[in-house]
């Protein structure tokens, strides 16, 4: 099985950014916990980050053929972006939405998301470990389709 983790703008920065809200973590240190669980569930990752909308969107169309489920947290681009949306739904690739922090406990603006409601189902709020939530969720659900 192979997976697919997107991390979209200012997650580069994450573990400097604000820790507060997004903990003292790197994504670097994130991706290395993910590793450590992927090999014990079996699951090939592949990682992508970037700062831009358009790459992102790239990235998720090359992955068609070559990837069994995303895993996406689009930043800011979750609340703003129909053509990330479009794109996931363009390649209809089973995709989980993540979040370190918990959008709904956060301003207004942050709790509309438009990848949720197309999306196999949504982690925010946990820190680092939402992502070996959805790691767990994503492999789970596909072990059963």
């Amino acid at each position: 099985m192979d997976l697919l983790i997107i991390n979209g703008p200012n997650l580069n920065l994450v573990g400097k950014r604000e820790p507060s809200i997004y903990g003292s973590e790197t994504l670097d240190d994130i991706q290395e916990e993910l590793l450590v669980t992927a090999k014990s569930l079996g699951v090939n990752l592949k990682f992508f980050q970037s700062n831009s909308e358009g790459e992102m969107i790239d990235h998720i169309h090359k992955s068609v053929g070559s990837t069994d489920g995303i895993l996406i947290n689009a930043g800011a681009y979750t609340h703003t972006s129909i053509a990330l949306r479009d794109a996931l739904l363009g390649v209809a690739i089973p995709f989980v939405e993540v979040h370190l922090s918990n959008i709904y406990a956060r301003e207004d603006f942050r709790h509309k998301s438009f990848l949720s409601d197309k999306s196999l189902g949504l982690v925010c709020g946990f820190g680092p470990i939402s992502y070996q939530l959805a790691l767990q969720g994503i492999v789970s659900f596909l072990h059963r389709s």
